[in-house]
């Protein structure tokens, strides 16, 4: 089993042995972002599982395929794999099954991915984008899958979802997030967008502001949102506030080199220090910017903890 999680969830090795002994109806890809285009794939592949007695499932890829074929050091994603699977979980899948994707599977022929996953999963459909690639240096392509699985199961061929003339893709909703836009990508998701974190001590200088915040620190490869100040929400422990959340540099009082990540929690003064949380983002207020004093910042802060405040109120009145 991979992560904490009541979903039911398989890794699959190179030379591992068969990890389903039931047939299943999957998709295969690497999911980031569990978008809306990527939900035609799944509601695909549930109606096809029900039509055929069996078990959904989703296949995914753990490493990043960009990092394990060393193109790319360091790639940033939407989501975490715990992220996908627990998204997954709440789609309506059954089951996710992971691709422990180490050299020794990136340098496998297309046509020896394809054996390797019948051998591992009992498929009776596969479910792909129009796009999916596989096998050394992706050289398999729908055209290649179609004729590997020949008499052994189905394959099915997703075209691209279109919004307002553009494909929904992972890499346009993070154009949204380097843009600050986080509403536009929440739109694209499906669900605002969110990071995951454990609470660590910072300078508290909030605090003596009357401003305290509680700092993220979030793993390395969560795509932050351009530095500014949004509206959004905080969870932790089963329970949520409307928070005042920060990205940037705090370049005011208390420069930093690396990206902080701060939310100021209304109307509650609890401490979450080593606690997970979660931060969802709603709407961007403004820039970060270095202002001419401490009283000017905290005047500022006032106002955007304010219009935090009316972003919720509206959302009521509407």
């Amino acid at each position: 089993m991979v992560g904490e999680t009541s979903m039911k969830v398989d890794m699959i090795k190179t030379h591992g042995e068969p990890v389903l002994n039931e047939p299943v109806c999957a998709c295969i890809g690497y999911f980031d972002g569990l978008h809306r285009g990527h939900r035609a794939l799944i509601d695909e592949t549930i109606r096809r599982a029900k039509a055929a007695g069996c078990e959904s499932a989703l296949i995914t890829f753990s490493p990043d395929p960009w990092i394990t074929i060393g193109r790319m050091q360091k790639v940033q994603h939407l989501t975490t794999l715990q992220q996908r699977i627990e998204l997954a979980g709440k789609m309506g899948i059954d089951r996710v099954i992971v691709l422990d994707f180490v050299k020794e599977m990136a340098e496998l022929s297309p046509s020896e991915f394809i054996d390797m996953l019948a051998e591992h999963c009992r498929l009776k459909a596969l479910i792909c984008g129009f796009d999916f690639h596989y096998g050394k240096f992706g050289s398999g392509s729908v055209e290649t899958l179609k004729a590997e699985a020949a008499g052994r199961f189905d394959v099915v061929v997703i075209e691209a979802v279109n919004d307002q003339g553009d494909k929904i893709s992972s890499s346009r909703i993070s154009r949204c997030l380097e843009q600050g836009d986080v509403a536009e990508a929440g739109r694209l998701l499906g669900y605002p967008y969110e990071i995951r974190g454990v609470v660590v001590h910072g300078r508290q200088k909030g605090r003596e502001w009357g401003f305290p915040t509680a700092n993220l620190k979030t793993e390395e490869e969560t795509l932050l949102p351009l530095g500014g100040v949004y509206a959004g929400e905080a969870e932790s422990g089963g329970r949520s506030w409307k928070a005042m959340i920060n990205i940037g540099h705090n370049p005011t009082c208390n420069p930093v080199r690396e990206l902080s990540v701060e939310a100021n929690l209304l109307d509650c003064a609890e401490d979450f220090y080593d606690q997970p949380m979660r931060l969802r983002f709603y709407k961007r207020l403004r820039t970060e910017r270095q202002f001419a004093s401490l009283q000017e910042l905290i005047e500022q802060l006032h106002r955007d903890q304010q219009a935090v405040r009316d972003y919720f109120q509206e959302l009521r009145d509407e």
